[in-house]
């Protein structure tokens, strides 16, 4: 087939799905930045596109195995339930999405073998959504007879790669917050301690953005590699910059505007809402470039302040975004005690409360003791007024005045 051919052809097929060639580009252009390409290279995602996708009309999809841990579905939910028809549909005609609890037609006994039989044959992406669960020997979450903890190792033992999708699959998510029952904790965490070298790509956030996946699998797909990662192997081009870095508020920020109450006139001019707990500056994610939604819109631009959904150390469990942000809208998080948690603020107005108490029994203490030295008399009437009685400050009787003017006299 020409290549010419070969682009009318998915130009009919963008068409039959009511697609524009512009809405296309413009996809395109949003995949090749995160996928750390730059805008101009638009025109080559989308002829790798156009080409892949001929391929995989002809039978040439690439499987992807997509399994449910201890989630809400909430990453599936946003990466599924977008209003087709879409561009983003057209990247996933790229793969055969051979296993998913949430959005194969088929159920039971013909699922599981379907599954088997995708990781026999290898050669396949791996996209694990939700925690992973030790608790109680791993039998907090099982599925299908066995534990969701074998259902991992099994299939990212022989995948090309597995993408951690959501937060509660990067370390545990809401689910690893205080007191964490179940043993909640992230993907690669959970390969490392098993063993288990399979390259592992974290996809934070509550949910996840589908526009960040669907980058991802342009990397991997159409470029044969995975994005550049950082420490915490997650794309430098969409986790390399704080939410306040590209918030559309920034200048607000930086003019000293802020919103300090919900429902104020500063809220409606859109001022920054850092005083309510926004943790856009320490919260590192791309939303304000990517938005959600098809680039409709997104929290901040909502009205709430960033709640830092895709803060998770997958090294730490207990650095969940819920365990580090609540409460959302304090400037500061709870510090923990035990199992109680105070604001630093009430610790701070404790300590310098039981700091002043001291100072006052050890005055009281002092004085019954005896140990208080007498101070210097009091000054009935001022140093000055004395030495100039005709430009006094101060207000004196007569009597008084004269007898302060006297006594500056004989010290002379």
């Amino acid at each position: 087939m020409g290549n010419e051919t070969a682009v009318a052809e998915f130009q009919d097929m963008l068409a039959a799905r009511g697609v524009s060639r512009r809405s296309f580009m413009k996809l395109c252009g949003t995949l090749a930045v995160m996928a750390g390409l730059g805008q101009a290279a638009a025109p080559r995602v989308a002829d790798a596109l156009e080409q892949s996708v001929i391929g995989a009309s002809r039978g040439d999809l690439y499987p992807v195995v997509w399994i449910e841990g201890a989630s809400c579905t909430g990453c599936t939910e946003a990466f599924a339930q977008s209003d087709a028809p879409d561009p983003a549909s057209v990247v996933l005609d790229l793969i055969s999405l051979n296993y998913s609890e949430t959005l194969s037609a088929a159920a039971g006994w013909s699922m599981e073998e379907a599954k088997e039989q995708t990781i026999a044959a290898g050669d396949y992406i791996l996209v694990y959504e939700g925690a992973v669960l030790d608790g109680w020997g791993g039998n907090a979450l099982r599925i299908a007879g066995k534990t969701g903890n074998e259902h991992l190792l099994e299939a990212a033992e022989h995948a090309d790669a597995v993408v951690a999708l959501g937060s509660c699959a990067v370390n545990g998510g809401w689910m690893a917050a205080h007191p964490n029952p179940s043993g909640a904790r992230g993907v690669q965490q959970f390969l490392a301690e098993h063993g288990v070298g399979t390259p592992v790509v974290n996809i934070p956030g509550c949910p996840a953005n589908p526009e960040w996946l669907c980058a991802v699998l342009v990397d991997a797909l159409l470029l044969d590699r995975l994005p550049r990662l950082d420490a915490e192997n997650k794309p430098v081009q969409i986790f390399g910059q704080t939410v306040h870095d590209n918030c559309q508020r920034r200048g607000h920020f930086e003019n000293g505007e802020f919103v300090y109450r919900l429902g104020s006139p500063e809220e409606a001019k859109g001022y920054c809402l850092y005083p309510l707990g926004c943790r856009g500056p320490q919260t590192k994610a791309n939303c304000g470039v990517a938005r959600y939604n098809h680039r409709r819109s997104w929290c901040i631009e909502a009205g709430a302040p960033c709640i830092g959904c895709c803060e998770a150390n997958p090294a730490d469990p207990g650095q969940n975004w819920v365990e580090v942000n609540t409460p959302f809208f304090k400037r500061h998080r709870d510090v923990r005690i035990g199992e109680a948690t105070v604001q630093p603020g009430a610790i701070a107005l404790g300590a310098t409360g039981v700091a002043a108490a001291a100072l006052v029994v050890h005055g009281f203490g002092m004085k019954a003791a005896g140990r208080v030295p007498q101070g210097a008399e009091f000054e009935k009437v001022r140093a000055w007024d004395a030495k100039h009685p005709d430009r006094s400050v101060g207000v004196y009787s007569k009597d008084v005045l004269d007898a302060a003017v006297r006594k500056k006299g004989e010290k002379r």
